[in-house]
């Protein structure tokens, strides 16, 4: 049995994947979750999860800092992004960080499904279209991914709360570890990210925030 974890905060758009997973051929069970906290719950309720299919734009994502933290928490489950922002430059942006794959929300039903049985039967997606993007982008992103995939789970949590703007007690608290441990995390997150201090670690962190095109500069 495939087992699916649904993560969008839009009742009728997650509606519509239930419907389009569970016309999928084969034994697949559908789970579904309307932020990245309830995401964690049910991860952790069921282990056996396969696939994540994951909004990009979504309470406590952040863009693809969601994709990182699930990526780095259950490294054996294939994440799949999905967002009304499919600019080739966002794409590429989230294979680079660990995607197994990106759907477009303007995708027909055919389509979703197409991709999703493509990464049931761990085959390699087609590639997507790419539009024009600097090779030093590009290598900058790698680099990120490379050093953020260095991160135990628990530093990773760290860093985003330092990203959060959090002081090491109220991680401390948040994390029910003590203050010395958040100090020794730090550590080793600024050593691996190859920064110098808090700043440093919060700006490479907020580069993968992703603006949603759907939100006005009003909202």
């Amino acid at each position: 049995m495939t087992q699916i974890l649904i993560v969008d905060d839009h009742p009728l758009f997650r509606l519509a994947l239930v419907q389009a997973v569970g016309n999928l051929a084969g034994d697949v069970e559908v789970f579904e979750a309307d932020s990245l906290d309830t995401a964690r719950a049910e991860l952790v309720t069921h282990r056996d999860i396969d696939i994540v299919l994951l909004d990009l734009h979504m309470p406590g994502n952040h863009g693809l800092m969601g994709l990182v933290a699930l990526r780095t928490e259950y490294p054996a489950i294939a994440v799949v992004m999905i967002s009304a922002n499919d600019d080739p430059q966002v794409v590429r942006r989230a294979l680079t960080y660990g995607a197994a794959g990106f759907i477009p929300k303007r995708s027909s039903i055919a389509a979703i499904q197409d991709m999703l049985r493509t990464i049931i039967a761990c085959e390699e997606p087609l590639p997507l279209p790419q539009g024009r993007i600097l090779d030093t982008e590009a290598e900058q992103d790698r680099q990120l991914a490379r050093r953020l995939a260095s991160l135990s789970p628990q530093q990773l949590r760290v860093l985003i709360l330092v990203a959060e703007g959090l002081l090491n007690k109220q991680i401390a608290d948040r994390l029910d570890i003590q203050e010395r441990t958040v100090k020794a995390h730090m550590s080793a997150v600024f050593e691996r990210l190859e920064v110098r201090n808090r700043t440093q670690a919060s700006v490479l962190l907020r580069s993968l925030e992703v603006a949603d095109p759907s939100r006005t500069v009003d909202e």
